[in-house]
């Protein structure tokens, strides 16, 4: 296999993906996957689904993807209603039928969340208002048997690398473009990256066995932060800056949802 850069939950984020796709372009790597999450955010939902059409990735579909095309308008949480008034009835359509897993090759399984669902972490557990990375017995059985040597997943906004105990090696990229957020679902949580950086993977199978690269890449990140703060969303405006955010008890109604 070539090198392949993996990028994840970009919510929005043209600048953040600009930054991280001229990485990828640096680097002479041709071939990219996205795990989903692509729009929903308040930051330039229809500008960064420009430059994906164009593109034409493979990718995954995300949660918020299948949201925006499932749910009604006015039961949707805020990030998705932005960018649902920014897109094009087809852009929408085309974000909901988006495969909901992509086998890659024989050994390279991408997914958002677990093989089985896309609301549900595969490497974190929830404890204590937050992500906490699941302990290695857990692993195996939320792969639910599927075959492969690799799995890729998004979802938490984690970056990690972890091998199963069964020999599967899980990579999650961390987000191109949020680095930190609350789920209000309980158990209401956070997620925190702890950097502002945008994040991507680069997967490569060598001699040796599989190689993977978690990168951080600097950007505009402050005028990301402003213009979350411009559409009302002053909880991103600070996870942008910073990657991080308050406890879920004092940060209100945050992140992705």
């Amino acid at each position: 296999m070539q090198k392949l850069a993996i990028i994840a939950d970009i919510h929005g984020n043209v600048a953040a993906l600009e930054a991280v796709l001229a990485d990828i372009r640096a680097l002479g790597v041709a071939d990219i996957v996205n795990l989903g999450d692509c729009v929903s955010g308040p930051l330039w939902p229809r500008e960064t689904m420009a430059v994906l059409q164009q593109l034409a990735l493979p990718t995954v579909r995300g949660n918020h993807d299948r949201w925006l095309a499932e749910i009604d308008r006015a039961r949707m949480g805020p990030s998705d209603a932005f960018a649902f008034d920014q897109l094009t009835p087809a852009q929408i359509t085309s974000l909901g039928r988006l495969p909901p897993e992509l086998r890659l090759d024989l050994d390279v399984l991408a997914v958002h969340g677990r093989p089985s669902s896309d609301v549900e972490y595969l490497l974190e557990d929830v404890a204590d208002g937050r992500l906490l990375a699941a302990t290695a017995d857990r692993l195996d059985p939320r792969l639910g048997g599927f075959g492969a040597a690799v799995v890729l997943c998004g979802h938490s906004h984690q970056a990690r690398v972890v091998r199963t105990p069964a020999n599967v090696l899980i990579v999650n990229p961390g987000s191109v473009g949020c680095p930190g957020y609350l789920d209000p679902t309980p158990p209401a949580h956070v997620s925190e990256a702890g950097s502002p950086h945008a994040r991507y993977g680069l997967l490569q199978q060598t001699e040796s066995g599989w190689r993977v690269d978690l990168i951080a890449i600097a950007y505009d990140w402050s005028a990301a932060s402003r213009r979350a703060a411009e559409n009302g969303r002053d909880e991103w405006a600070r996870a942008l800056a910073t990657g991080f955010l308050a406890e879920p008890a004092a940060a209100g109604a945050a992140g992705p949802p």
